[in-house]
């Protein structure tokens, strides 16, 4: 008969906060304040600690498992996306392709139309959360915020906007695709 123990471990990471940035944690409510502004996310610290020393956030526990090792990497991953966020926004880049049907990508405020996708009548809209910046130039969308998920997220929010269904993929390639994600090409 075998006894299955769960193997723990000494698990830390370390944030390096940057100048001119500050860092609060109160109850789970993590607020990143820097020179582009502020975010807030909670954050689950489920039996893990969380210090802020010596200009550094420090994230872990003494005897973690393999549960709290992912959770503390994620929170690594959040916090750190939070502090380059406030310091230099995040930049996605949309192409706009079309060989059919030329379509328009109208912006009203935060309200934003597509018109005459795929020769259809009735516009498509894209919901743009609170926070995040299109530009349109010509073909090229730029979608900048200083949250990397609203920016994701409004970029995606392009993409399914003008995903093609009931065609064959391979003729119609009409539609809105992510070209580039933080600096890097896809």
């Amino acid at each position: 008969m075998h006894i299955f123990t769960k193997m723990r471990a000494e698990i830390f990471k370390e944030i390096t906060i940057p100048e001119g940035v500050t860092v609060a944690i109160e109850d789970g409510l993590a607020k990143v304040k820097g020179p582009l502004g502020e975010v807030q996310k909670n954050v689950n610290l489920y039996r893990i600690d969380l210090k802020i020393e010596d200009g550094k956030i420090i994230i872990g526990n003494m005897k973690s498992t393999k549960r709290q090792k992912k959770m503390i990497n994620t929170i690594a991953a959040h916090l750190t996306n939070m502090t380059n966020g406030v310091v230099e926004k995040f930049e996605y880049k949309l192409k706009i392709c079309f060989s059919h049907f030329p379509f328009t990508v109208n912006v009203s405020g935060k309200d934003i139309e597509i018109k005459n996708f795929l020769g259809e009548k009735i516009s498509r809209n894209v919901n743009v959360p609170e926070g995040v910046e299109i530009d349109i130039q010509k073909e090229i969308i730029t979608v900048t915020s200083i949250d990397k998920e609203l920016a994701g997220q409004a970029a995606a929010n392009f993409e399914i906007a003008t995903k093609i269904r009931g065609k064959d993929s391979r003729v119609f390639q009409d539609g809105i695709y992510i070209t580039e994600k933080c600096g890097r090409e896809i």
